[in-house]
């Protein structure tokens, strides 16, 4: 993982799906539980959305609170 990962979580947006246009860091759990079971997309966005299932799991969401914009 990249410092960098953990601003593109909070900056980047789902670019597909049933959450599109949400903040990666703001899909909700379940959603991304999904992915785990069923397979991340190949590239960036997957191992983007398996970063963020894996803080979202752990509970570490709010360890990106001060990244994002406007704070």
């Amino acid at each position: 993982m990249n410092p960098e990962d953990l601003l593109k979580l909070v900056t980047h947006t789902m670019p597909f799906g049933k959450h599109k246009g949400v903040v990666l860091a703001d899909l909700p759990g379940n959603y991304l539980n999904w992915f785990a079971r069923e397979g991340f997309p190949k590239g960036e966005i997957g191992r983007l959305l398996a970063l963020m299932q894996e803080i979202d799991h752990n509970g570490l969401s709010g360890l990106l609170k001060p990244l994002r914009p406007g704070r």
